[in-house]
């Protein structure tokens, strides 16, 4: 292995072979092992977790009793993960974690003291301890996704949309802060399957929900609620915020140039929109948002109706 320096970034050849950041304050440094004792005892203890950020904590924790650390991070951005643990410092030493070309993430160790080239083989060496259980549980946490999101659109399917309503619930009355949602419909969707046909139909599903997706901050949710229909899930959006948003979506859907042998297909959505009530049920919300899409519907389509 090649010497290092104190923003180094190296590839792990070992074996085979992810919207929540925050920080934890370092727990207090056990006794301290020798390099061997810690590797054998690293290797056991982070098999005992299939959670990224678990696995982390464990392994901040348990390196310290080797090399003094302030703060570890990790970051892997193909799923949007991010963890932070300890504090910032002044100094750092970074790695680059893959296996034969497939990227793992990349991890800093951080302190106010500058690294030895000593600690910094240490460091590494511990390393190599992590990749097979961060491995797992990257693969764990991507099955998981892929068990939470609609095959054909990429978005959220019911069972993560129910556990996301929920969650978000929770959170918005706990920080005290409004929740919206928005119930969309593409007008007129059977009329073009019957017309074009049932893979075009999928492809304007996909269309719509890449335009959905594009209009929004990375902090909203899109589900698919079933056949032509949406939800989007707004945290910390209140009514008149949500009508502004639902009004930028419409018009983003209405935009849309989605073309079957050169000639254009005219899509647009109808929109029903809710804001979270004190003491309001999941099921009160959703039928609320429900009811104000019909509104839409009923009264001509291609508009935005708010509930009451």
């Amino acid at each position: 292995m090649a010497p290092h320096n104190q923003s180094n970034t190296i590839d792990f050849d070992a074996a085979k072979l992810q919207r929540l950041g925050y920080a934890r304050a370092a727990q207090q440094v056990l006794k301290p092992v020798s390099l061997g004792q810690l590797r054998q005892q690293l290797g056991m203890q982070l098999q005992t977790s299939l959670e990224v950020d678990r696995i982390l904590e464990l392994f901040f924790r348990e390196v310290q009793r080797l090399v003094p650390l302030g703060a570890l991070s990790y970051q892997l951005a193909s799923c949007d993960l991010r963890l932070e643990l300890g504090e910032r410092a002044n100094h750092s030493a970074g790695y680059r974690l893959s296996h034969e070309g497939e990227y793992l993430g990349e991890l800093v160790f951080r302190r106010n003291q500058r690294f030895s080239e000593d600690e910094l083989g240490q460091l590494e060496s511990l390393l190599a301890s992590l990749l097979f259980p961060l491995r797992n549980a990257l693969l764990y946490r991507a099955a998981l996704q892929t068990a939470l999101r609609d095959p054909l659109t990429d978005t959220g399917n019911r069972i993560a949309m129910n556990q996301a309503l929920q969650r978000e619930i929770d959170l918005a009355r706990r920080n005290l802060q409004p929740l919206s949602v928005l119930m969309l419909d593409i007008d007129h969707f059977k009329r073009i399957n019957d017309t074009h046909g049932h893979i075009t139909g999928d492809e304007v599903l996909k269309a719509v929900a890449g335009a959905l997706k594009n209009s929004l901050r990375n902090i909203d949710m899109v589900f698919r609620y079933g056949g032509e229909e949406f939800m989007v899930l707004l945290s910390n959006t209140n009514r008149e915020a949500a009508a502004m948003v639902g009004e930028r979506l419409r018009m983003a859907i209405l935009g849309l140039q989605y073309l079957v042998e050169n000639r254009a297909i005219d899509l647009t959505i109808s929109i029903g929109c809710a804001t979270l009530l004190a003491g309001e049920s999941v099921d009160s919300l959703q039928r609320r948002a429900d009811n104000a899409l019909y509104v839409s519907k009923r009264e001509g389509r291609n508009r935005l109706s708010m509930a009451g």
